[in-house]
């Protein structure tokens, strides 16, 4: 049985197929896909060089789903992305970046919890708990930016939640948009 905490070793041939040393076959970058989507963690390497090509891999695997229609990147974010890597703000942009990432997935155990709980009238993680975590975390590795920079305004009353609605899901987009407008200004 595999190690799962371990890695799974992927490795790129000079004919560029992709190894799988596990299994030890052949595998695509859609193979290399629903393994990260089943939780696994991999490592791709040159065989030759040793070189880690675990981003390149990564890089591609999101280009080519964008290309294909399934769009999960906004425009928008794209373009503060591409000026992240020109700006001070690419110094905060992958801490920013991790820690929403850690918190979506640390609010998606949480709504799986609840739901195998079976209670779907149970209280789920809210919105604004999150928002307020962003919110610090901003403040934090900003100092609050001076004049003309402000915190989001909570909205009041919360609204419903559904589990798995996507009315959270709608909530998260916004601000993640708002947040990486605030980014972008920052950097100018």
């Amino acid at each position: 049985m595999a190690d799962d905490a371990k890695p799974l070793l992927i490795k790129r041939y000079a004919s560029r197929r992709l190894y799988n040393t596990e299994t030890s076959d052949y595998v695509t970058l859609d193979d290399i896909a629903g393994f990260i989507r089943d939780g696994r963690e991999v490592q791709i390497v040159d065989l030759k060089s040793g070189d880690d090509l675990t981003r390149q891999y990564l890089l591609q695997i999101i280009a080519e789903h964008e290309s294909r229609g399934e769009n999960m990147l906004p425009v928008g974010v794209l373009n503060d992305l591409v000026r992240s890597y020109t700006t001070q703000a690419s110094s905060i942009v992958p801490q920013f970046l991790a820690s929403s990432f850690e918190m979506l997935r640390e609010q998606q155990s949480k709504m799986v919890e609840n739901m195998t709980a079976m209670n779907p009238i149970a209280k789920m993680p809210g919105f604004e708990a999150m928002k307020a975590q962003q919110e610090a975390f901003l403040k934090a590795m900003t100092g609050g930016m001076g004049p003309g920079w402000s915190a989001p305004e909570r909205e009041e009353g919360g609204g419903s939640h559904q589990p798995g609605g996507e009315e959270d899901l709608d909530a998260i987009k916004r601000q993640l948009a708002e947040l990486n407008e605030r980014l972008s200004k920052l950097g100018k």
